[in-house]
């Protein structure tokens, strides 16, 4: 069983410690209370768009993944002797090689390096699967995503179908 299967304990700067796993078909409600604690901002960086509930939809494909094409790491802690969500990242490969991703933080647990953290462990998967490059696209303010993906080697470029976001990219090898 390849590690990115098992759960993973890592501690974050600040020394908060979260559990990293796969989500699963099981985790509709977690990431449903996820998405809704995000910030409005933050919702809008992760999804482009405005929206303070997901549909039903949206969070079956968020939790129900295509293992042979997709996968998604979540962040849980423990809040009230609960687990919460924390952050997620994930990717989607097309068969051209190429994968989308995206990552997204709960905003009290931002500047911590979860989503260092996330991304790194999903690298380590897309290479593994032999995905030659990440991707991905992102509203032109969000500094936070800039600064990550510059951490993480992303070269970005402007969008050239819309002004307002910006394209980043990772080469795998």
């Amino acid at each position: 069983m390849s590690s990115f299967n098992q759960s993973v304990t890592e501690t974050l700067r600040d020394g908060s410690w979260v559990t990293i796993r796969p989500i699963s078909r099981n985790d509709v409600d977690l990431e449903r209370q996820f998405i809704e604690g995000l910030s409005p901002r933050a919702r809008r960086f992760r999804f482009l768009c405005s929206m303070n509930t997901p549909t039903e939809a949206l969070l079956k494909q968020l939790t129900q993944i295509d293992t042979d094409h997709d996968a998604a790491l979540i962040a849980l802690a423990e809040d009230a002797n609960r687990q919460v969500e924390v952050g997620v990242a994930r990717f989607s490969a097309a068969p051209d090689g190429r994968a989308e991703v995206a990552v997204a933080v709960s905003d009290d647990w931002q500047h911590k390096g979860l989503g260092t953290v996330l991304m790194q462990r999903l690298i380590q998967v897309a290479r593994s699967r032999g995905i030659k490059t990440l991707y991905s696209i992102d509203a032109a303010a969000n500094d936070s995503m800039r600064d990550l993906a510059t951490y993480l080697g992303f070269d970005r470029k402007a969008d050239p179908e819309d002004a307002t976001q910006v394209i980043h990219t990772l080469k795998l090898n």
